[in-house]
């Protein structure tokens, strides 16, 4: 199916996405203050830009947009037919640098989660109750 939008729109709405301070982040870190924990944003410092950083727990935590990240098994996380060669590029790009950034981060002794939009959008409460679990664990295990 072809875009119904003209370059010029298209363009437009593509630079109105953001990258950080999302609606799926703020509502991600409402949870958490709620809960009672304290964390810094986007450090520069640690490879990847975590999201939210919980030194305290030596955590660090993202919140992925399904479609940015190429969520496998959700709807919004396919290549799009238009421009399909631009996009697997980009989206396949973004994808193998979150392994990277993974990887780098658990070597550096960071436990890392991962939190998908679909997520907070679906069931927000069940995001809460997991990460309150993976914050409350002892044993801290890597959750993606």
């Amino acid at each position: 199916m072809a875009d119904k939008l003209t370059a010029e729109q298209r363009s437009w709405n593509m630079s109105r996405i953001r990258s950080k301070n999302t609606t799926p982040e703020k509502e991600v870190r409402s949870m958490l203050h709620r809960m009672g924990y304290r964390f810094s944003l986007h450090r520069k410092d640690l490879t990847g830009r975590p999201d939210i950083v919980m030194p305290k727990h030596r955590t660090v935590i993202f919140v992925h947009g399904c479609f940015w990240h190429l969520h496998a098994g959700c709807d919004k996380g396919r290549i799009p037919a238009t421009r399909r060669e631009f996009w697997e590029r980009k989206l396949k790009g973004n994808a193998k640098r979150d392994k990277q950034h993974l990887r780098t981060l658990r070597q550096l002794g960071w436990r890392v989660i991962t939190v998908w939009e679909c997520d907070v959008e679906r069931n927000g409460e069940k995001v809460a109750r997991r990460l309150s679990r993976l914050l409350n664990s002892a044993t801290g295990h890597d959750s993606h």
